[in-house]
């Protein structure tokens, strides 16, 4: 996928990576890769902005850490930022359903 076809959606998604554990910016990369099957490959600059955006909005709170030896940037999801991913996930439902409704399979009108 390109990244202007995400674009609205990259914050939630990646709130949804940080859901379940704390992950530095790389491994949030990747999980979204390898959760879409190598779809979502964004360039690293595309994220980065991302980041500070949702850690201003206090969606996420960030620590250094050291991860294999190396100092990371850790990001973790707050309560706010489960509140606007719920919130996410419930205008995707919405939309999904009535654009799926307008785009689904193509009735037989023989």
């Amino acid at each position: 996928m390109k990244p202007d076809e995400l674009r609205g959606h990259l914050d939630a998604l990646i709130l949804a990576v940080l859901e379940n554990e704390p992950l530095h910016g790389y491994a949030i990369m990747e999980k979204l890769r390898e959760s879409s099957s190598g779809n979502i490959d964004l360039p690293t600059g595309t994220f980065y902005p991302a980041f500070r955006r949702l850690e201003r909005l206090g969606y996420v709170r960030s620590a250094w850490s050291t991860v294999g030896g190396r100092r990371r940037r850790t990001y973790r999801i707050t309560n706010a930022g489960r509140r606007a991913l719920d919130g996410e996930r419930s205008a995707w439902r919405s939309f999904s359903s009535v654009i799926g409704g307008i785009l689904g399979p193509a009735s037989d009108h023989n």
